[in-house]
């Protein structure tokens, strides 16, 4: 026991020195943080007296297999599904649960799967615990992708697949995933291409479901992932496929089988929300007005974040400088924080600010004098 204190001590003392060390802290100031993008999170979830049962049941008290089914999730599926136009969903107790489990169940050794670099931890991991061979392309490289399809195509076995996975919205950068082209990519060489919808669901669309539903790729995709504790504000995440895809992820995933399920109280909170989000144009609306509004003041001030939407991330480089000007900006009632290595490449820590559709056109205003003079300061220093 002795030895691994002092090896963790050693590395605690290593993060430190690098400015990586990292602590919770509760959150305070107005929330430039989270990813509660069209402000339904810190809106309560009324308990009707139809669900009154539904809401004392906090433990899910087995696997969905052993008794963890429950009406609610019935619902629940069947309302996603039709809110996306898919033939199936499936709830799941995270959006990192999801993707892993998803990836580890599909990829057999063998198989191919191209991933753009800049893809999600979960997305990452779910791919090491697979057992196909992995190609990173450079991201939103569609050339680079394809020179790796080509000869992945051309080197395939028979019972192989090829897989591409993204995300649609990239979480630390802000950009959205050429989805169009890369479904013409993953017809062309017979791909299965699975998107991660986690930063996009809800947002996007003539009803909130999505940059793969809002460019028309439902048919054309083998599956979409996406979580509720962003936009959509409750608990948990699902798999959007085929009926056929659902049934395998039942009998083969252990991400599903061996957990215990979400409790009922948690399930039935989706259907409370969903309609919620999907009559949320003007939500949304607002949310795009937003951030377009703070990335003009930014430019205005001669700053240039990466992306092009709510998600807001300015790269300053230096770990210690960048948690200097988040610690600048917290102290004046901005809830931002610093995003350092190894969530991004070293060398390219930024502050990762999220708007949301009920900052008001003030906070924003002020956030972006707030960064420039924070900036400025760190300049002279």
């Amino acid at each position: 026991m002795q030895r691994l204190q002092e090896r963790w001590r050693r590395e605690l003392a290593m993060l430190a020195r690098l400015g990586r060390r990292r602590t919770l802290s509760l959150p305070r100031g107005i929330d430039f943080t989270s990813n509660d993008y069209l402000g339904f999170g810190a809106e309560p979830v009324p308990v009707p007296l139809a669900d009154e049962v539904a809401f004392r049941l906090w433990s899910g008290m087995a696997s969905r297999l052993l008794r963890g089914h429950r009406e609610q999730y019935e619902a629940a599926e069947t309302a996603l599904a039709n809110w996306h136009g898919a033939p199936a969903a499936l709830l799941m107790n995270s959006g990192y649960v999801a993707n892993e489990g998803l990836l580890s169940t599909l990829v057999r050794r063998g198989d191919w799967v191209a991933s753009d670099e800049f893809n999600h931890a979960s997305i990452i991991d779910g791919l090491r615990l697979a057992k196909g061979e992995r190609f990173v392309f450079r991201h939103n490289d569609l050339d680079h992708l394809e020179e790796g399809l080509r000869a992945a195509a051309a080197a395939r076995k028979r019972d192989t697949a090829l897989f591409i996975v993204t995300e649609s919205l990239f979480s630390m950068t802000g950009d959205t995933a050429p989805l169009g082209a890369l479904a013409e990519l993953a017809d062309r060489y017979e791909a299965a291409l699975i998107v991660d919808e986690a930063h996009a669901t809800g947002c996007f669309g003539p009803n909130g479901s999505g940059l793969v539903d809002a460019a028309g790729l439902r048919g054309r995709v083998l599956a979409t992932v996406h979580t509720g504790g962003k936009a959509l504000a409750c608990c948990g995440a699902y798999i959007c496929c085929s009926d056929l895809l659902r049934d395998y992820l039942i009998n083969r995933c252990r991400h599903l089988i061996f957990t215990t399920a979400l409790p009922p109280a948690a399930v039935a909170a989706w259907l409370y929300r969903l309609p919620q989000v999907s009559r949320g144009e003007e939500r949304r609306q607002r949310l795009h007005r937003n951030a377009a509004r703070f990335r003009a003041r930014l430019a205005e001030a001669g700053i240039t974040p990466l992306g092009e939407h709510y998600i807001v991330p300015v790269v300053i480089g230096s770990d210690d400088r960048t948690v200097r000007v988040a610690q600048r900006l917290q102290s004046l009632g901005f809830d931002v924080r610093a995003i350092r290595p190894p969530t991004v490449p070293p060398g390219t820590a930024r502050l990762r600010i999220s708007i949301h559709a009920d900052h008001t056109d003030d906070q924003l205003d002020r956030l972006a004098q707030a960064l420039a003079d924070a900036l400025s300061a760190e300049d002279v220093t």
